[in-house]
């Protein structure tokens, strides 16, 4: 099952990936800003009586990082997130005065962390996730493939009938389009895209109707 949460001032979807039948979760992204959306989603977590064994990031912008420090000291967990990433963590402060953000880049930067591959295969209880590697938007891009879902999880690599923008640092337009090509557009046509903000769409729709990408 996948739960979806729209945390901050820049509309950030949180996903909870959890197994009903272990009841362990994964969660994605932990965007809470304000406390009463950190409260949201710690009381979805706990009234379904889930168990969260994995803090994932699709990226580390901050505004997609918002309540990482509290997630993962909450439920005593590493950031599980790909290496190309890790300088962003380093510059979490920095970001953040821009874009309205109070950050303690240093808890960030001490923060515990599990670095994943390409293709790297997660396990929550009986859940496999599947990362992709799908840099462009920014270094250390993943988005998750569940299977069992017929869903994946794209960050800011693929929104619907559109993609992410390509002119921060580390950034490569090119790069991103044939990436979400050979890596996301070759799953079934009937996999639900859910993106870092925005609605969600399918795998079928963006070959179709996303102009990035005819």
């Amino acid at each position: 099952m996948i739960k979806q949460f729209e945390f901050n001032h820049f509309q950030v979807n949180c996903y909870v990936v959890y197994d009903e039948a272990t009841r362990q979760c994964a969660v994605v992204d932990p965007a809470p800003e304000a406390s009463y959306e950190d409260a949201m989603l710690n009381q979805f977590i706990d009234k379904e009586h889930l168990s969260p064994t994995l803090v994932l990031l699709t990226h580390a912008h901050i505004d997609h990082i918002a309540g990482l420090q509290q997630i993962c000291e909450r439920y005593h967990l590493p950031v599980t997130m790909h290496e190309g990433g890790a300088h962003l963590l380093r510059q979490s402060e920095l970001y953040g005065s821009v874009m309205g953000f109070a950050v303690d880049a240093v808890a960030l930067e001490q923060l515990p962390r599990h670095y994943i591959a390409d293709d790297e295969r997660l396990s929550v209880g009986g859940l496999t996730i599947e990362a992709r590697y799908v840099p462009g938007h920014c270094p250390g891009s993943l988005c998750y493939v569940l299977d069992s879902e017929k869903s994946v999880l794209t960050g800011d690599t693929l929104f619907r009938f559109s993609v992410g923008r390509s002119d921060l640092p580390g950034g490569n337009h090119q790069l991103l389009i044939d990436k979400i090509r050979s890596r996301l557009l070759t799953l079934p046509d009937d996999y639900v895209v859910l993106p870092g903000h925005g609605i969600s769409s399918t795998i079928g729709k963006e070959k179709k109707y996303n102009e990035f990408l005819s």
